[in-house]
């Protein structure tokens, strides 16, 4: 559920590289990781997956996609790999994990929205974005949330927008 007085901003990445670029980017500056979330795929580039787990904050995973997705859980809390009815297996990241797993118990569905997008959408993302969210997710690409206060919301969408290419949207 959103927080009163909490804003999110939502980048929309092509590849892990630069969902990567983006969470350096915002930890070098200061942003607290705690209210970070990432979502994304990746699985798919593997021919061979031999494993994932998580365990005291250290998740591991082998193969290329094991090198981007450990190094975002050493400084990310809480995570998680579900599989979403019409998204497919998704990694998550961050604050997020608790409203999807709120959504995916309680069945969640607003306005035939998937568990995904009702947590979304509990987080206080309009259900128009959460659609284009849910859209790039299903295309391979990376979502990077920000958490915060309106202040801090707007200085993150500033340091991501120093990357042109990377989409960020700002929810009050």
């Amino acid at each position: 559920m959103a927080v009163k007085n909490e804003s999110i901003a939502v980048a929309v990445c092509d590849t892990h590289a630069e969902a990567e670029k983006v969470v350096k980017d915002l930890q070098r500056a200061g942003f607290n990781m705690k209210k970070l979330s990432i979502l994304g795929k990746d699985y798919h580039e593997e021919d061979k997956i031999i494993g994932f787990y998580n365990t005291k904050d250290a998740m591991k995973s082998w193969g290329k996609a094991g090198a981007f997705w450990g190094g975002l859980w050493g400084f990310i809390v809480g995570a998680g790999f579900f599989l979403i009815p019409g998204v497919g297996p998704v990694f998550v990241a961050g604050p997020i994990v608790a409203s999807l797993v709120g959504a995916l118990e309680g069945a969640v569905v607003i306005g035939g929205l998937s568990a995904l997008g009702g947590a979304l959408f509990s987080l206080g993302i309009p259900k128009k974005s959460v659609l284009k969210y849910e859209t790039a997710l299903k295309a391979d690409k990376y979502l990077v949330i920000a958490h915060g206060t309106p202040s801090e919301i707007d200085n993150a969408r500033d340091i991501i927008a120093k990357t042109k290419e990377i989409d960020v949207t700002v929810h009050h």
